[in-house]
């Protein structure tokens, strides 16, 4: 079940073009639509995209740390037999 949580975490956390269609008002848009608008037109300022890049995948990275056990027990569950 933890494995499902985990996945359904990173898909809806990591889902752009609904955040993008959907959400108009610049402070209601997620961190993954925030992260694109920081990109300008011209000129790229590449220690504030990964800085921003390095926040956005923040919470996913502890999730799968914290709960990293819990994967992996549930990815092999079905081909290793005890």
């Amino acid at each position: 079940m933890v494995v499902v949580w985990i996945w359904e975490f990173t898909s809806i956390w990591n889902d752009f073009l609904f955040a993008v269609t959907v959400t108009n008002n610049p402070s209601s848009q997620p961190l993954t639509v925030t992260l694109v608008n920081l990109a300008g037109r011209q000129v790229v300022e590449w220690n504030i995209q990964m800085a921003g890049a390095l926040i956005t995948a923040l919470p996913t990275l502890l999730l799968y740390i914290f709960l990293g056990k819990y994967f992996v027990k549930g990815m092999l569950a079905g081909p290793i037999k005890e």
